[in-house]
């Protein structure tokens, strides 16, 4: 049978495929797996070349990140070598104004004194915020760090003025007889730049605890926080500092001439901290509500301004007792009479002392401006129609900026004065000579709210005094009788913060009565000194002994002193550090920056 054609045709075509694709390398078969062959190297090449692209940009992001770490570190390093440099005390390291370069584009070196390679470093330092000093002394540190390629970091860290206020206890010298002991309760900082003392009794120390010397009978005390030996002394203010403050109570009218004579805790001038509700709410705690007045005795009779003690006291004038609601002197009234005499009145359950110039002294208890005795001073300002119908309203100094819109926070005595009363504001007293606390010195808002809302600062030229006087001590109202107490409390109560360029004591500390006013659960002589706020002197002075005489510390403190210090308190001179922020160093100006981060 024989095949059509074109079946053979197909038949020859379909074997010549056949013997083709079974050679070898030849064919249509060879040349697919050719081109896989391309398309797989082509594949792999493409995987490598992106490895070795990802794997470079990889490498280069580290090496960005790292430079970029590197310099972000040296700048905040930068920050801490300008406040070192700040705090060596050198000469005109701080400005007074505008800016200074402490470091001038100088190469970096590493931990092992090593120069690293293209890197330079410019620190500069100046004041910034409010540059009065009210509030402070604040400053800024800033921090430039460049590499050659220029890449740059910039850091600005804020500084300020440690005030000697954010001390509970500070001295420049401890005397040799004087330690503590008798299980103190210390709260709050404590440095002196003598040896720290402890005797037998013990003594707790909350706070941190440094000495530029060594601590004797440390094994005495409990140091809650530890404490430091050999550290770096600190200079006490100067009274080149105290001087300053003239023209700052100046611009507000708090310039007064104080007493010039008289005896250790005695002065013929006196001002009264006065607190008064003028909207009516119930309270004394409004920014205008705070107020002084200025009492002066037309002659040098102590007694009559700060209820001195006497030897007999029936001839008092600042001392008597309460008639129907009516106070009457002991000089007033008659000796030797068969119903009520003068002896009578200073041992009666009615009887009181008050300072020279008190309301409760005068007929009906109202303010007189002129006493006979001494006279109230007029303000010289504007008195606000919120003090219409009171009869002192012209005798009332505001402590405040809407009522005294010059007041700086500052008041100043030139020699001494006597200070007494409630305390709404924030006030820097500063006095030439002697501050001598009459009766008690307290906030509107009591310290321990921790509120902030009052602060008082006591800066004295010589000492800070509590007075012995008929208030703060029990006396005899006349020889061979018991003491007696004429005060409304028989513990002294003080709210603020001490600084004396000489002692804080209390007048006549080793004499008088040792078991006539309680201390709490203890029989004392004057009972307790309840101080809130710190102290602050060159030598350590004395408020009592161990017989019972003077006054028993019950001492606390007010941490608002380191937050909120009274205004233009001195400083240590030492700065602290602030926050650190970061600058954008894209078109950094430095002339602009200092001239930004300044308030007029």
């Amino acid at each position: 049978m024989s095949i059509p054609q074109h079946l053979r045709d197909f038949e020859t075509m379909n074997s010549r495929v056949t013997t083709e694709r079974g050679k070898p390398g030849t064919g249509a078969r060879g040349g697919f797996a050719l081109i896989t062959v391309v398309l797989v190297t082509l594949v792999a090449a493409a995987l490598v070349t992106s490895a070795i692209v990802v794997g470079s940009g990889h490498m280069l992001a580290n090496r960005y990140y790292d430079q970029a770490t590197l310099l972000e570190d040296l700048a905040v390093e930068g920050l801490e070598l300008g406040r070192a440099i700040v705090n060596s005390g050198k000469a005109g390291v701080y400005p007074d104004s505008g800016y200074v370069e402490l470091i001038k584009g100088e190469a970096v070196k590493d931990g092992l004194g090593q120069t690293i390679p293209g890197l330079k470093r410019w620190v500069y330092v100046g004041p910034t915020g409010s540059t009065s000093g009210q509030y402070g002394v604040f400053g800024s540190i800033v921090s430039v760090v460049e590499d050659g390629s220029g890449a740059v970091q910039v850091r600005r860290s804020q500084v300020f003025q440690e005030s000697f206020a954010k001390y509970a206890y500070f001295t420049d010298f401890e005397p040799s007889n004087i330690s503590f002991g008798g299980g103190d309760q210390i709260w709050g900082p404590v440095h002196t730049n003598s040896d720290l003392k402890i005797y037998s009794s013990g003594a707790t120390f909350h706070g941190e605890a440094r000495t530029a010397g060594r601590v004797q009978g440390a094994a005495y005390g409990t140091f809650k926080q530890g404490y430091e030996e050999y550290v770096a002394t600190i200079p006490m203010p100067s009274t080149a500092d105290l001087n300053k403050l003239q023209a700052q109570a100046a611009s507000g009218s708090m310039d007064f001439t104080g007493s010039s004579s008289g005896g250790h805790g005695e002065s013929d001038f006196r001002i009264e901290f006065v607190a008064i509700d003028l909207n009516g709410d119930g309270d004394t705690t409004d920014d205008n509500e705070g107020f002084i007045k200025a009492y002066r005795a037309y002659s040098s009779d102590w007694s009559w301004v700060g209820a001195e003690r006497v030897s007999d006291m029936r001839n008092h004038r600042n001392c008597g007792d309460y008639h129907s609601g009516q106070w009457i002197s002991a000089d007033d009234h008659v000796y030797s009479s068969s119903s009520h005499d003068a002896l009578d009145a200073l041992v009666a359950s009615s009887r009181r002392c008050f300072l020279g110039g008190a309301n409760e002294m005068n007929p009906g208890g109202v303010f007189v401006a002129d006493d006979g005795e001494g006279r109230w001073l007029q303000w010289p300002g504007t008195v606000s129609p919120l003090l219409t119908g009171r009869a002192d309203a012209d005798y009332l100094w505001p402590i405040s900026r809407a009522l005294n819109p010059d007041f700086k926070g500052v008041i100043y005595v030139d020699g001494d004065v006597m200070i007494s009363g409630v305390v709404r504001g924030r006030v820097t007293l500063a006095a030439t000579d002697d501050i001598i606390i009459g009766d008690d010195v307290i906030y509107s808002v009591d310290p321990g709210a921790g509120t902030c809302t009052d602060m008082l600062g006591m800066f004295a030229g010589d000492d800070v005094i509590i007075a012995d006087n008929t208030i703060n001590a029990p006396a005899q109202p006349a020889s061979g009788w018991n003491h007696r107490s004429y005060d409304d409390t028989r513990s002294e109560f003080i709210h603020g913060v001490v600084l004396a360029l000489d002692i804080f004591t209390v007048e006549n500390f080793n004499s008088g009565s040792t078991n006539d006013e309680w201390c709490e659960s203890q029989v004392w002589g004057r009972g307790c000194i309840y101080l809130s706020g710190g102290i602050i002197q060159n030598t350590r002075g004395a408020v009592g002994t161990t017989a019972g005489t003077g006054g028993l510390k019950r001492y606390s403190y007010d941490t608002c002193g380191q937050t909120d210090p009274p205004p233009y308190f001195p400083t240590t001179g030492h700065f602290a550090k602030g926050q650190v922020f970061n600058i954008d160093p894209v078109g950094f100006d430095i002339a602009k920056l200092f001239e930004r981060l300044t308030t007029n």
